[in-house]
């Protein structure tokens, strides 16, 4: 689930607590739309990441140092101008909303307090990274919006900040709330409005209160009908009084639960698969395993993690994807041309006919004939008409005809070099596409982009007044263990295949690769011993598993010693031959083996 307004209501609790009275000790911007301050309190240095990033937008305590460009942005500057040494008065959000405002005091040139405001806007495609003096004036945002993009709010150096409520929802929890007494109290709950709107909502009351109240996510509106033993899909406008009580009761469990901080921030998984995540305890998951976190920040690392690593991959990879997509795309269009000029030289043996036949029966062929009929001499005398031209001799018409045979004889053997080497290229270009969608970091982007550039697909581009070639990534295959002690070895580009395959690998060791797909080269790492029927089918399974086979599919995987494997000058990356192997069936898998740091390869 996306971050809703309770999610935040737990991050910021827990962040104005451990941070508030801290220092900003450095602030660096590791990604684009992203920031990590350095924040000194008494008791620890705290990395926290606030990151405006439009397919993930979030903020969490790392432990991670992470590095920025070597020359720091605008915006960066700006607020390391403002915000570096100064002391964190608070981290609170507005209401409900999905809005993270750190405030913070600092001295100016004159030595005279002030202060400055840094938000983070949790909201999709339009988040944002703001700061703000203390009159509510921004200085400038990671991403500046114009009238021209937005007709609701400019968010440009000089305008007034405000949230812009395009929705016109109500608070569940005003500004302060936490600090009136009463379940209800200064809410739209115990003012009334709430329930005017719910009686005018055209459509069923699950959806009425994500869409009358902000910061209530679809998730949490259906806890909150499960909690008043409603049915969801019920007209909002048809409640009766008594489920009006009901619906009452939980939301006010919920306002107090929210001014108490009464959090409890836990993962729901199905089996290995995370499917939930929340700041507060869910009956809706009641059936799945419940992982409690002590904080939302916690929590947050651990759910997001992989994903937002997957995102940052995906998009830095988009271009090479491009690259590798338009040149398939280029490839298959070139070969389809060679497919129908193969079909068109099928003709030429036709023509060679012609041109033997008219040259041993042509001499009685009137002057000026349009066509002659002879006999066929290769199909048992049966007779052939061969077309004429008028105004040619009969030796110059068979002459013709063997120029047309030589011609598309010699198209003939071109276009089947060209279009094996067409194939070869395509079937690298799968691989280089399946490397991609392997890549785990910017170290494998790098490598694969390397191996683009080497093969020509990416024109180099030295700096001026730089000698010698770029230097080679450092880019590891995968490393598993069976618990029979057998190491297994995953190439995750084309060139750590090769240094798998050709390095690290012996001539006894047993090569992996799933058969006509795109897929990673696995060695085992024999030892001498005898690989058991188990280890088989792992390192298959194995082999399946990195490959561009469906993960559900039964998938046929060809394996051989490395002995037998070869590689010819002209193959591409990756690419190798073998004439003798043996082949088994099996399902992508990763069970039985535990993957371990790849110390290998230097």
């Amino acid at each position: 689930m996306a971050l809703d307004g309770i999610s935040i209501a737990a991050l910021t609790y827990e962040l104005d607590g451990r941070l508030a009275g801290g220092r900003i000790s450095k602030i660096v911007q590791p990604e684009r739309d992203a920031l990590l301050l350095h924040i000194k309190t008494r008791e620890e240095t705290v990395k926290l990441l606030l990151s405006a990033n439009p397919s993930l937008p979030l903020a969490y305590i790392t432990d991670k140092n992470l590095s920025g460009p070597p020359q720091a942005p605008a915006f960066l500057m700006l607020v390391r101008k403002h915000l570096s040494g100064a002391r964190i008065l608070s981290v609170t959000q507005p209401g409900l909303e999905r809005v993270i405002r750190l405030e913070a005091e600092h001295l100016d040139e004159l030595g005279d307090p002030c202060r400055h405001v840094l938000v983070l806007e949790i909201m999709g495609k339009h988040s944002n990274l703001i700061l703000c003096d203390s009159q509510g004036v921004i200085c400038d945002a990671i991403r500046r919006i114009g009238s021209g993009t937005s007709s609701v709010r400019e968010v440009l150096p000089g305008r007034p900040y405000f949230i812009p409520n395009t929705q016109d929802k109500l608070q569940l929890l005003p500004d302060g709330a936490d600090r009136d007494g009463g379940a209800g109290g200064n809410s739209a709950i115990g003012d009334g409005s709430f329930w005017s709107r719910l009686a005018a909502w055209p459509g069923p009351v699950e959806k009425a209160l994500g869409g009358i109240l902000t910061g209530i996510s679809p998730q949490m509106a259906r806890e909150l009908v499960m909690q008043a033993g409603l049915d969801g899909s019920e007209s909002a406008a048809a409640l009766t009084e008594a489920e009006k009580e009901q619906l009452r009761a939980a939301l006010e469990r919920l306002i107090t639960q929210l001014r108490e901080h009464e959090f409890a921030p836990q993962i729901y998984y199905h089996g290995e698969q995370a499917v939930e995540f929340s700041a507060l305890p869910l009956s809706l998951y009641a059936q799945e395993e419940a992982v409690p976190f002590d904080s939302m920040s916690e929590l947050l690392f651990t759910y997001y993690s992989e994903r937002n690593s997957a995102s940052r991959i995906k998009q830095r990879s988009a271009e090479l994807r491009h690259l590798v997509t338009q040149t398939m795309e280029r490839d298959s269009r070139k070969r389809d041309l060679m497919v129908k000029q193969l079909k068109d030289a099928e003709k030429r043996d036709k023509y060679k006919l012609w041109g033997e036949l008219i040259r041993s029966f042509g001499y009685g062929v009137e002057p000026g004939a349009k066509q002659i009929t002879v006999r066929n001499y290769y199909d048992n005398d049966a007779e052939i008409t061969i077309p004429l031209d008028e105004t040619l001799s009969p030796q110059e018409n068979a002459a013709k005809y063997f120029e047309r045979y030589q011609k598309l004889k010699r198209t003939f053997e071109a276009t089947q070099v060209q279009m094996a080497e067409t194939d070869q290229e395509l079937e690298y270009l799968r691989s280089v596409e399946q490397a991609l969608n392997m890549a785990e970091s910017e170290a494998d982007l790098a490598a694969i982009k390397q191996e683009l550039t080497a093969g020509g697909y990416i024109r180099a581009r030295q700096s001026a007044g730089k000698k010698g070639a770029a230097k080679p990534v450092k880019s590891v295959p995968l490393h598993y263990v069976s618990a029979e002690g057998f190491d297994f070895y995953v190439g995750k580009n084309n060139l750590q295949n090769e240094t798998v395959t050709f390095e690290l690998a012996s001539g006894s060791d047993w090569w992996f690769h799933v058969k006509g797909l795109a897929g990673s080269h696995v060695i085992v790492k024999t030892g001498g011993r005898e690989l058991s029927d188990r280890g088989f089918e792992q390192a298959g399974a194995l082999a399946a598993w990195y490959s561009s086979a469906p993960r559900d599919s039964k998938v046929e995987v060809d394996y051989t010693r490395r002995r037998e494997l070869k590689k010819p000058g002209h193959y591409k990356p990756g690419m190798v031959i073998y004439h003798t192997n043996y082949s088994l069936v099996v399902t992508p898998s990763l069970e039985g083996l535990e993957q371990v740091p790849c110390s290998d390869v230097s």
